[in-house]
């Protein structure tokens, strides 16, 4: 900062003293311009030095230098260099400029307007010297210093304009990436919600089915090796079950639209295959649809609603087997509402107590979520018998009401 306001300095000195080296070659004698030998251009080349000379505080001390440079006008008027007051306005000009780039003009006007006063009065002084009627200098004076007060501060109120438009054009982009980012970071943190709420349903299902199996089958291993057998071979199911769903997933998140396009989505229809897959595992289901004669069963659902309700299904049938295990269980797809389809999981009470080392897990959250994604409406609570009810409501697309 202290190089940049020297070299400026400099270069305002440099140019007012070329000029003032210049005017005496350049004019005649009736020009009332000092030559090299009359002390006056010696004391105006003082003055334009003290002048240059401040300019390397400017950005520092933007008014004082202002009002400095603009005391260099009156100065030179006063020490008999009328002809050559003009190459005194070269460090003046710069000084005005960095006040009115530096500073709001509301603030700085009272430094603007004494400057603007001082170089009038300068410029007055030497219109007098040079034999004009004092009026006529006053109005001569005023004129000048409003041309040169008056530019310099359109150019920088232009330069200030260009200035705040850049400012606002970056704040505006970087406003931009921040809330790109921020999308990006919400769709990352939707995928990752997404990914853990499938893992869970499916992990939850068949791992819970898994567990209640080899329960059973610790219990019948010396009494019933054939039933113990069956349940192996039940695991073994299970288990290729989550692999074969774990695929699935995995094949959903790749980016590859041809693979991810062959891709099995679990449907309505899929809930009778989740129903009988909870027999084998030992529990009590009975499933009840209720069809619309006039369409297709889930007509007007849409496929992530389609699938919100086949793992709604799924994981109230996990909950009840880890939570009320063997407790009768009735599922009930109702498609006879022109609106909506209402899927329905109710369990009785539990005629057993369930696994102390069970605990509660996110799946009503997992329900919740996948509804929200859809438009539907999930309700979980308990029944008048104690047992416990699961009910998704599902609105269908308008046109096919």
């Amino acid at each position: 900062m202290a190089r940049s306001g020297a070299r400026v300095a400099a270069g305002a000195w440099v140019l007012a003293v070329l000029l003032l080296v210049a005017l005496p070659l350049l004019a005649t004698d009736e020009d009332g311009i000092p030559s090299f030998e009359h002390a006056a251009w010696w004391a105006t080349l003082g003055v334009v030095t003290a002048a240059s000379a401040a300019l390397v505080v400017r950005r520092r001390r933007p008014a004082a230098v202002a009002l400095a440079t603009a005391a260099a006008v009156p100065a030179a008027a006063a020490l008999g260099a009328a002809g050559a007051i003009g190459v005194t306005s070269v460090a003046f000009l710069v000084g005005l400029y960095t006040l009115a780039t530096q500073r709001p003009w509301q603030d700085g006007w009272p430094v603007l307007t004494a400057a603007g006063l001082l170089v009038a009065a300068g410029q007055a002084g030497a219109a007098v010297d040079d034999g004009v009627a004092p009026g006529t200098a006053v109005g001569a004076g005023a004129l000048q210093a409003l041309v040169l007060t008056g530019g310099t501060l359109l150019v920088a109120a232009l330069v200030v304009a260009r200035r705040e438009t850049r400012t606002a054009q970056d704040e505006r982009i970087r406003a931009l990436e921040r809330e790109q980012d921020a999308l990006v970071q919400a769709a990352v943190a939707r995928e990752r919600t997404a990914m853990a709420r499938e893992l869970h349903d499916i992990a939850a299902h068949h791992l819970t089915g898994i567990a209640v199996l080899s329960a059973a089958i610790a219990t019948q291993v010396d009494t019933d090796p054939a039933g113990a057998k069956a349940a192996v071979a039940e695991v073994r199911r299970e288990s290729t079950a989550v692999l074969r769903d774990l695929r699935r997933l995995v094949g959903l998140l790749r980016e590859d639209d041809g693979v991810a396009a062959g891709v099995r989505t679990e449907t309505l229809a899929g809930i009778a295959g989740l129903v009988e897959l909870a027999r084998v595992a030992g529990q009590q289901v009975d499933l009840e649809v209720l069809p619309d004669a006039a369409r297709v069963l889930g007509a007007g659902i849409g496929p992530l609603a389609q699938l919100a309700s086949y793992r709604m299904v799924q994981e109230a049938l996990a909950n009840a087997a880890r939570h009320a295990p063997g407790a009768p269980c009735t599922v009930t797809v109702d498609d006879r509402d022109a609106a909506a389809l209402v899927v329905t999981v109710t369990n009785g009470p539990a005629p057993r107590q369930a696994d102390p080392g069970v605990r509660g897990g996110l799946g009503l959250v997992g329900m919740r979520e996948r509804a929200e994604l859809t438009g539907s409406t999930v309700e979980a609570g308990t029944t008048s018998a104690g047992g416990w009810r699961v009910r998704l409501w599902t609105p269908r697309a308008e046109g096919d009401a």
